[in-house]
Order: structure tokens, then sequence, then C-alpha cells
């Protein structure tokens, strides 16, 4: 029945892209792209949300909510269960990998990825595992979109924007913010945006908000209402607050990435699963806000009810005091990084986009609690609470548009603009500084063996040094003579020939410095080509990068240089063909 609905609607697309015009096509294409990824996004987080409100129904003390801590495990390890039985232990997760297909793989994603993300995130979360549902949404809407132009034949070009679309769109539907939808898409995914990008991304973002905006209930959407206006007289603390999240950025960064590494040295995947289970399960016994996605204890904080929080917590009866609960939110902060790193490392699927707003909500609220308490100045602490999601958000993933636009959205006005900017902005600058890629940067950068700080080296980064090895040079052998370089000579085209010994490439015979002793000796078969070849002025090896290729051009002052792969020589490559692909590339994407 599916596959017989498939068809009839493959054929009306089919039919319906004759008789439209390429431009017309494109637009009902990102039209539908949004509305599929929005759809997709809509339905894992009124899921997800439904078991949370259930959970907070059922856990009204410690001892209820005891019973809770335990879904963490049962989630990460039906996630495991599925990726390892259904998927065969092939599962990427990640905005890393959505760049890198881009990459390397012309904007093709897998098929899987349109629901295996879904399943495995609905899964995990659902059960209470510490992380957001974003990263798995972005990666659906991907896929979505990178689908849905390979099957109607689109160009890389259109393929990359509709995969971005859908992206888009999956944003826009999670929180009901178009322009943040598009901004994510620009910010994290696409490394060079022309024109022609926008309109589509607009109109897929606003398809995923407006199905947001009609499916979901108030209560589902991250929303908030400002009580206070922005006073300028607070902008030194908001240039406090924006060092202190670019500091806090750095430490989620670096725990994150530092407790995942050691779940995943953990090789039996079945102890693994148990220890971040049991992990998570203290960390939830301590502060309850870690279980889930956390949104619902952001919208506490934002009303200003933070004594709620440390319900069922086991401490809970030793919270008497303004700043024990601090202290306590605090912790939840510190360790929000941790429990996601937990719930990723031993299995679980998800993001971190969730967790960074929880650890700014947190950092927010306390640093301005603390402050009113102290009675160095009275701030709005909801202001202060929202202002610091932006700031975490904009330092971890290095997307400050992003972050502003979407807590301005949230929000329904732009009352906290101009905060917005100066924490964003410093929060970024000081992660920046100490760390040059951002977390997924960091991760794609490892992928393509290649930094990727500019659109230059990211348009080189797509180039395959297997496709640019050109095999017409005529190969002599170290042990043959004059005689046997020159009737090489007299049947090849090229200038230069590799000399070999028992397949190894040993030397470079040039015919430039080989031209007068031809023309002088006659006794061809007394000189060995040994003793005519050049030392290899640099190898290229088929692992290499081209940013390093190219400094090896550059440092030898040559224009075709050997590939050598294990000491087995492969044929040149010339910075010619580097420079006439990079072109291409350059045309592709404009």
């Amino acid at each position: 029945m599916i596959k017989r609905i498939h068809g009839i609607v493959s054929r009306f697309m089919l039919f319906v892209h004759e008789k439209l015009s390429a431009r017309q096509f494109f637009v009902l294409s990102s039209i539908l792209v949004g509305l599929s990824s929005g759809l997709a996004a809509i339905v894992l987080k009124y899921f997800v949300h439904s078991i949370e409100r259930l959970v907070h129904y059922y856990s009204h003390n410690y001892s209820e909510f005891f019973l809770f801590t335990l879904f963490p495990i049962i989630g990460i390890g039906l996630a495991v269960f599925y990726v390892q039985k259904v998927l065969k232990g092939e599962f990427k997760k990640g905005t890393s990998e959505i760049v890198y297909a881009i990459t390397k793989k012309s904007s093709v994603l897998p098929t899987s990825q349109m629901y295996t993300h879904l399943i495995t995130s609905a899964l995990t979360v659902g059960f209470g595992g510490s992380t957001g549902l974003e990263s798995p949404m972005v990666t659906t809407g991907s896929a979505i979109g990178s689908n849905y132009g390979r099957m109607y034949q689109l160009s890389y070009k259109e393929r990359t924007i509709m995969l971005a679309c859908g992206a888009a769109a999956g944003i826009a539907a999670a929180f009901n913010s178009p322009i943040a939808g598009v901004l994510f898409a620009i910010e994290v995914l696409l490394t060079d945006v022309s024109a022609s990008a926008f309109i589509p991304l607009i109109i897929s973002a606003a398809c995923g908000a407006l199905l947001s905006k009609i499916i979901l209930s108030q209560g589902v959407l991250l929303s908030f209402a400002l009580t206070e206006p922005f006073n300028y007289h607070n902008v030194p603390w908001y240039i406090a607050l924006g060092i202190l999240a670019g500091l806090f950025s750095l430490y989620f960064a670096r725990s994150f990435e530092w407790v995942t590494d050691k779940m995943k040295g953990i090789k039996n995947i079945v102890i693994r699963v148990l220890m971040g289970g049991v992990l998570l399960m203290i960390l939830m016994i301590v502060f309850p806000p870690l279980f889930g996605e956390g949104y619902e204890t952001i919208k506490v904080l934002s009303q200003l009810k933070p004594a709620e929080l440390a319900q069922n917590s086991i401490f809970q009866d030793s919270i008497s005091s303004e700043y024990i609960l601090l202290l306590f939110l605090g912790g939840a902060a510190l360790f929000k990084c941790i429990a996601a790193a937990l719930t990723i490392g031993s299995g679980g699927n998800g993001g971190t986009f969730g967790p960074s707003l929880f650890m700014g909500a947190y950092l927010g609220f306390v640093f301005a609690r603390l402050i009113n308490l102290s009675g160095l100045a009275h701030i709005p602490e909801t202001n202060f609470t929202l202002v610091a999601m932006a700031g975490l958000l904009s330092g971890v993933f290095y997307a400050p548009l992003t972050a502003i636009f979407l807590i301005a959205e949230i929000t329904g006005g732009y009352e906290l603009m101009i905060p917005l900017m100066i924490v964003s902005a410093i929060s970024v600058t000081v992660a920046h500084y100490v760390e040059p890629l951002s977390m997924e940067a960091k991760k794609l950068s490892q992928k393509l063996r290649s930094p990727i700080e500019d659109r230059d080296k990211t348009l080189l980064s797509r180039l395959e040094i297997v496709d640019l090895i050109e095999k017409n040079f005529s190969v002599i052998h170290s042990n043959e003579t004059l005689q046997d370089l020159v009737k090489a000579i007299s049947t090849s085209s090229r200038n230069i020939f590799p000399v070999l010994t028992d397949n190894e490439l040993v030397g470079l015979v040039y015919l430039d410095n080989v031209r007068n002793i031809i023309f002088k000796h006659d006794q061809y078969e007394k000189i060995w080509v040994r003793d005519l070849m050049s030392p290899l002025p640099a190898v290229i090896s088929p692992q290499d990068n081209f940013h390093s290729i190219l400094k090896k051009f550059e440092e030898t002052n040559q224009w075709s240089l050997p590939v050598v792969d294990n000491a087995t020589y492969l044929g040149f490559v010339s910075k010619s063909s580097i420079l006439a692909k990079y072109r291409e590339e350059l045309l592709q994407s404009v």
C-alpha cells in the first residue's frame, strides 16, 4: 500500500516537474520540503513532550521520581539495540556529518536518515536522556531535502539548498522561529551562501513555523513573555554575563568532548550503556531538572519559581536557604553538559543545542539572583535568564545570529535585541579566542583532515586527490640505460619521467636536464638512468589534504608532483589540474 501511494505521488510530481519552469518547481520544492521536515520535527517534539508531562504528573515526590531515573537506561538501551540490530552499527550523528556530506558526498545523505534519527532520539530523550532534539531534527530535515533533490534529479547546488531548507524548517518548527531556522542553516551548515538560496530557505522555514503554530499548543513550544523592558544602565552586567557565558561555553565544549571520548573508549556496548545509564540516574537523583530536554524547567526559571526545581531531589530537605538553592541550580547547570555527554557517549541520540540553552538559562538566573542578593544592583532576572541562553548557544555553536534571533523570536519581540547582541558577541569572541573552532567544526576538520576557517579552504576540501591523478607518464627503471630513456622520451608527451626500483619511486628524470647528454653521447648503453635521475623534490600521499599539497607546490616551485601511497608510485598531480577543479567548484557554488 505504501509503495503504491509512493508511486502515485512520484508520478504526479514528475508530471508537475514537466509542466512548471525550473524556478517554479524549485519554489514548490522548498514548500514541500519545509512542510515535510516541519511535520517530522513536530511529531518528534510532541511525542517527547507528552512523555515528559507524564513523568511530571506521576512524580510528586522523591520516591516516585526515583523510578523514572531508571528510564534513561531503557531508552539508551533501546536506541543502541536499534542501531546495532536494525542499522548494523551504521549510524552517524551531528551537524559535522551533514556538512561533510555537502563537502564530500555531493550533498547526498542516506535515505534511512529520514527516519532513523527520529526513532533513536525519541527513544533516548523520550525516556529521559538528558540531551536535545534539535540535532536529530536538523539531520532528519536535511535528509528529507537531500533525498528529495536526488529523487527529482536536482543539481548539486539545488540539492544543497534543499538540504539546508529541511534543516531550517526543522529548527523553525521546533521553536516557531523561522528567522532562527534560516540563520542556523546559513551559519552552521552552508559554507557559502548565494542570493538564490535565501528565498527557498525563507519559504521552507516559514512553512515549518506555520505548521508548528497550527499543530503544537503553546505549552509544547519554548516561549516566554517579557515583564521588564531593557534598561541601558544594566549594560555593564550584560558585558560581565557575556564574558561568563564565553567561559562556560568553553567548559561545556571541553567537558562534553572529554566525557564522550571516555564513554566511547569502553568497547563493550552493554557495559557502556549500563555505566552511562547508572551515572545519569545518580545525577538525576541529585538534580531532577536534568531529566529529558529540560525546557519545562527553563520556563519555571523564567517565571521566577526556582524552588520548584529542587522538588524530588534527594537533597530537597537540605535546601533551606536562597544561597543553597542557587548552589543547587549552579550544580544543575554545570552537570547538564556532563549528563548530555553521558547520554550521547553511551549510545543515545541527541544534540547539544538543547543542553546549551538549558545551561545558559540556569547560568543567567543564578548570575542575576546573586547580583540582586548581594545588593550591588537590581537587575531583571527573567531577562538575564533569556539573554544568557543566547550567550551559551552562541559560544557553543559559534552561531551568534542564530542565538540572537532565536531568543528574540521566542520572547515575541525585539525588546532584548541590544543585550542579546552584546552577550552573544562577547561570548563567541571569548570562546573563539581560546578555541578557533566549535565542537562540530573540529569534528568536521578531523574528517576532512584540513582546516575549515574560510570559504576557499572549504571549497578545496571538496576535491578528492584520487580524481586528479594523471597516469600518462612513461615509467623507467633505475637499472635501465640512457638508450631505454631515449625510447621512452620518443613515445611520451611529458617532460618528466618517474624512475622506479621494484615499483618504488626513487627519483625523477627531467628532459631539460638530459637534453644535452642525449645529443653529446652516442654510447647510450653505457650511461645508467640512476646516474641521470634527480632526487624527489616532494611526494604527495592520497591522504594529504589540499592545503598541504599546495604548500608542497609552493615550497618546491614545481607544477607537477608524484603521488605515492605506501612507497608505491601512483601517478602525478599538477597544480593546474587542482586550480581548474577549484574553479569548477567555485562556479557551482555561485
